[in-house]
């Protein structure tokens, strides 16, 4: 199940992106998150020494002609999506480095296509809204300690993979969510190079969008989504709203198209069954009359669960900001 943790650590790669700084691992963010919490319930103190806490655990068409139900698939962004198994979390390593870095590298998932997954964000870092922050991350290449022996992933941990999506909103001043990226694959990922790598596509790589600027960062929302018991429908209404996620495929003039929305989608915009299947068959390319979506040659449908999460810039800038006083406080105490 997705977890504020990962969307904190979607944010932190994002901004250390834009501000040329390494970012926080995935388990040192779950940890500094599970402890900012006990912190907060304490009432806001901190304690660099502190015993080590319990841990707790749309869409974008598919490329012409490619099956979309395959085993093979390749990335897909979620186009209409206005969004935003627990497994025990190793403890981070003693020392957390925050150096600056002169290149972000996004490496490619294996399966990526490369018209929608570079192999070096870097490559073109101009593309990408990268400011020249160096003169501003000084303060943030010193070692700080926790005074903890230095552990790395379990097994089990490192073999954690999921099929995901990673969203991206901005929020108006008067609330409003607006879809600003969205990018996620149906092949397995290890779960921090899975939303490491599609934290930055869904920002910099949706064709929809321009690449997100650093002077959109206090607007945003993040939300991520792990997918889980993918069952093909024994017709295409054989799904149920709020619940699950729905692919779709068909042939139309000869070729075959595909599709797909999240679980939350088809809620969100109130539509029913009938209806979220004609949005799904539009967005893939069909142009035919909405009442006769159901004689539309071989259509296939696939139902998939998914619990998001989700969480705004404010909160991770109050999380990271407390994070840098206690990388101060550990300096200090050196």
């Amino acid at each position: 199940m997705a977890t504020v943790a990962h969307c904190l650590f979607c944010f932190d790669v994002l901004s250390a992106g834009l501000e040329r700084r390494e970012h926080l691992s995935l388990p040192q963010v779950e940890d500094l998150w599970s402890r900012f919490q006990t912190r907060s319930e304490k009432g806001g103190q901190s304690d660099v020494t502190e015993e080590e806490p319990n841990h707790q655990g749309d869409d974008q068409d598919l490329e012409d002609g490619e099956d979309p139900l395959s085993d093979s698939d390749h990335d897909l962004e979620e186009l209409s999506s206005d969004e935003e198994g627990p497994a025990a979390v190793a403890a981070p390593p003693s020392t957390l480095r925050l150096p600056t870095i002169s290149h972000l590298q996004a490496p490619s998932p294996a399966s990526a296509s490369t018209s929608s997954i570079p192999s070096s964000v870097s490559d073109s870092s101009s593309r990408f809204g990268f400011e020249d922050t160096s003169s501003k991350t000084s303060s943030t290449t010193s070692i700080f300690s926790f005074g903890r022996r230095s552990k790395q992933p379990s097994p089990a941990r490192r073999a954690e993979q999921y099929p995901l999506f990673v969203t991206w909103n901005t929020i108006s001043t008067r609330g409003h969510k607006s879809l600003r990226g969205c990018i996620g694959t149906f092949e397995a990922q290890e779960l921090a190079s899975g939303l490491e790598n599609y934290a930055l596509t869904a920002a910099f790589d949706d064709t929809r969008f321009s690449p997100i600027r650093s002077v959109e960062l206090p607007t945003l929302a993040n939300h991520i989504t792990l997918l889980h018991t993918f069952t093909p429908c024994s017709h295409p209404l054989d799904w149920s709203l709020g619940t699950h996620g729905l692919r779709i495929s068909f042939t139309y003039h000869g070729r075959r198209y595909g599709a797909t929305y999240l679980p939350d989608v088809a809620v969100e915009q109130g539509w029913s069954k009938e209806e979220t299947i004609v949005s799904l068959m539009r967005k893939a390319g069909w142009t035919g009359r909405s009442r006769d979506w159901s004689t539309v040659g071989d259509l296939k449908a696939v139902r998939y669960e998914g619990k998001g999460e989700g969480c705004r810039w404010s909160t991770y800038r109050d999380w990271r900001d407390w994070v840098n006083k206690l990388a101060g406080e550990g300096v200090n105490k050196r």
